[in-house]
């Protein structure tokens, strides 16, 4: 399906990268939006507040982070897609919805803008410290997608993904982007609405009385039952059969959880977006994810100006983890390099798929401010060796 002409600013625009991302779901179709401010991802919302009566959305400011969750979530059983931003500590609050989503199996967007933490911590300043979190910050097991923009053009155009893949697999989607890609101001060239490829969201096909929540797929993504159509439903946050009614036993935990893990691991090579640039005949790569992918150019260009070979990955989408590649990559190089304003969250991920068949190396700091690109150079430099 089409984006539809009246939500889309076709065009070329001067954007930040949270008015960039208001944009983006916008033009995915997104019609609720509930949130609370919090430095730096209230632009999002402020956008969506002026944007919304001009498309047919609704806009409501909650009283919390933890209710902006739970509205979003209904707001999308009720049939319309749904979003909402926030930042460190309003993410903290969020993440015990955030599993209720996941074992509702809810299609929704949350952005969340990362800034310097643990707690208060920065708040106009920025940081990649929450990814840890986005991957394991609610209770239980289930897989997460995450997503990690760096640049306005990026956040609009994610945004759209994000929404496509909650529709696809039927789930919350996460877009981690952090206050620099956020509060930076770039051209973002918006297409016009038929080059716009929307996944709407699947519907039974089955009448009332014959259809069910939760039931078995071949793709494990169940169909949904629309409000208003004489279906007759329960969803629960707890462990559930089929119809979606309670059944407290381990054989329904098993049949719950293994989908919520098998339906991101087991269509991973279809989610998973990586940006590979000389690659092939590198000895060193540099994988980063959101500014740090941007912040790396200048010492990459110097090392391969001193004739160093060396590839670069950027990974649009940070979870799942693109554990192959790394592995097959680990056989090959010298070394690997991560690139993550943070003290080694992501760069676990990848020296644990390394397995020591390759070094690695760590280019880590605390945020408040991107890397220095000679801190980034020295440490290619040394991984060249």
């Amino acid at each position: 399906m089409k984006a539809d002409p009246s939500n889309v600013l076709t065009g070329s625009h001067y954007l930040d990268g949270n008015h960039a991302s208001a944009e983006g779901a916008i033009a995915a179709g997104c019609k609720f939006f509930a949130g609370y401010p919090i430095t730096p991802s209230t632009e999002i919302a402020e956008r969506v507040s002026r944007r919304f009566p001009l498309t047919g959305g609704v806009f409501i400011q909650m009283e919390d982070e933890l209710a902006s969750m739970n509205a979003i979530l209904g707001a999308s059983w009720g049939g319309v897609k749904s979003m909402s931003c926030t930042s460190g500590p309003g993410f903290s609050l969020m993440m015990e919805n955030f599993g209720l989503g996941m074992m509702l199996e809810t299609p929704c967007v949350l952005v969340n803008v990362q800034r310097g933490g643990p707690s208060t911590g920065l708040p106009t300043l920025p940081g990649q410290a929450d990814m840890m979190q986005a991957r394991w910050g609610s209770h239980g097991d289930y897989e997460v997608i995450a997503l990690a923009p760096d640049s306005p053009q990026e956040s609009f155009e994610l945004a759209i993904h994000a929404f496509n893949l909650s529709e696809k697999y039927r789930m919350p989607i996460l877009i981690m982007t952090d206050e620099c890609v956020g509060h930076m101001t770039e051209k973002v060239v918006i297409p016009s609405a038929d080059k716009i490829d929307l996944i709407e969201r699947r519907y039974t096909d089955k009448k009332p009385g014959e259809a069910w929540p939760f039931e078995q797929t071949e793709d494990l993504v169940s169909p949904m039952l629309p409000v208003g159509k004489g279906y007759k439903f329960h969803i629960t946050g707890l462990t559930h059969d089929y119809r979606g009614y309670p059944v407290i036993n381990a054989e329904a935990q098993q049949k719950n959880v293994q989908r919520l893990v098998d339906k991101v691991r087991l269509h991973a090579h279809e989610i998973i977006w990586l940006d590979e640039k000389d690659v092939d005949d590198a000895d060193v790569v540099v994988m980063s994810y959101g500014i740090s992918s941007r912040v790396v150019q200048p010492a990459i260009a110097r090392a391969r100006k001193e004739g160093m070979k060396i590839g670069q990955i950027k990974m649009i989408t940070v979870w799942p983890f693109p554990e192959e590649r790394v592995r097959e990559l680990a056989a090959k190089v010298k070394a690997l390099v991560m690139v993550e304003m943070n003290f080694g969250q992501v760069y676990l991920e990848m020296d644990r798929c390394a397995a020591g068949k390759c070094r690695t190396y760590l280019v880590g700091h605390a945020g408040g401010t991107v890397h220095k690109p000679d801190d980034i150079y020295n440490t290619i430099k040394e991984a060249a060796k």
